[in-house]
């Protein structure tokens, strides 16, 4: 998915000076100054390094994960996660590459919603919607990051204070996002959020994910599955129709293990609309709990990822606005279908779909939910 950004300007450190500005916060937890914005703002990252060595960076522009080093079936080392080398390419227009999608992850139909009779507008970003947040959602502000020593492993919680108003959102919102990087090669993502008025949220992780490698080709080989029984249609706009859709005798079907490619260019009408793959999925089991919500191989090089999520659902999104117009890692071109997206959250335009599970905050409520993204290699 995409939408218009704002442009914010580097002062970049020389990758040749980083190694004098590492510092050791936390056990595997290593901090760096990244550059600044044009506003002066320092941008860190945070590498977590795992006791098998394997590294994960998270910056706190936007609460990105920058890049997840795991092996193939040979032990070989290859990032796995679409972005970029410098934080210079960040500052400037990308399709949210790792962010953390806010206020409302996803679409919000017409760009309003009511709770309690008031209405809110917010700045329409994508058509006549608006998509993760808005024209300045979470992914464009500098997040406040503390190291922490965490029995689970190399930890980094973030935290961002939404204003009341922000984007029309009413309310303040105070969210954190915690990520954790375990010795089983495990990102552990929690998620929390705090209000002093009923608002909506929807946070998630809008990570790009090449098992093959960023930048290695595209992800139509790769096998999907997605342990979920419906989807939720969508008309124009990719706005849910507010039906719940069994996924059987269609291209949404992921319950046995499918090519990402195998039905993506077909005549289905949801597929037409969203040029590919770029929908919910109604996750099975119990919201609340954690679970498997989708298991995905590439043959090629072995690599495997599960996600499981404590939501209710999960955005599959094939890279369809990719264009070959961003170069990424390592001088690569990013072509269309270069990375997948697996989104667990709240259903789009949920605030507008009284039938869908609720994402009204209240004050005295606390947003919790927690999303694992688990790497590892075929037997």
């Amino acid at each position: 998915m995409s939408s218009p950004r704002g442009i914010l300007t580097a002062v970049l450190i020389p990758f040749f000076m980083l190694g004098a500005a590492h510092a050791a916060d936390a056990a595997g937890v290593e901090r760096q100054a990244w550059g600044k914005t044009k506003g002066g703002e320092t941008v860190e990252l945070y590498t977590l390094t795992n006791a098998k060595g394997h590294k994960v960076s998270i910056m706190t522009l936007g609460a990105i994960v920058v890049s997840i080093q795991v092996p193939d079936k040979t032990g070989a080392l290859g990032d796995v996660a679409l972005g970029f080398d410098s934080l210079d390419g960040y500052l400037g227009p990308h399709p949210f590459f790792g962010a953390v999608a806010g206020r409302y992850g996803n679409r919000i139909g017409g760009g309003t919603f009511t709770i309690d009779g008031h209405a809110s507008t917010l700045p329409k970003n994508d058509g006549a919607n608006t998509l993760h947040g808005g024209t300045k959602g979470f992914d464009k502000y500098v997040w406040k990051a503390r190291p922490v020593t965490s029995s689970n492993g190399p930890t980094v919680v973030l935290t961002h204070v939404s204003p009341d108003g922000d984007q029309g959102f009413p309310g303040t919102l105070t969210a954190t996002v915690t990520y954790t990087w375990t010795k089983d090669d495990e990102l552990k993502i929690h998620y929390h959020a705090t209000t002093d008025k009923p608002t909506v949220v929807n946070l998630t992780n809008h990570s790009y994910f090449n098992l093959a490698g960023a930048g290695n080709g595209v992800i139509l080989d790769q096998v999907m599955q997605i342990f979920a029984d419906k989807f939720t249609p969508v008309a124009k706009g990719l706005i849910p129709t507010g039906e719940l859709k069994p996924v059987a005798g269609t291209p949404f079907d992921f319950l046995k293990p499918t090519p990402i490619g195998a039905r993506i260019d077909s005549s289905d009408e949801q597929i037409t609309l969203g040029g590919g793959y770029d929908h919910n999925f109604v996750v099975n089991g119990t919201a609340g709990t954690l679970r498997p919500a989708a298991h995905i191989v590439d043959p090629a090089s072995g690599r495997t990822m599960d996600v499981l999520t404590t939501e209710p659902g999960i955005q599959f999104y094939t890279g369809n606005f990719l264009d070959g117009k961003i170069t990424g890692k390592g001088g690569k071109v990013y072509a269309k279908r270069a990375g997948f997206c697996l989104e667990t959250q709240h259903f789009p335009d949920s605030p507008n779909k009284p039938k869908f599970p609720s994402t009204v905050l209240r004050p005295g409520q606390r947003y919790d939910t927690t999303t694992v993204y688990r790497f590892g290699v075929t037997q």
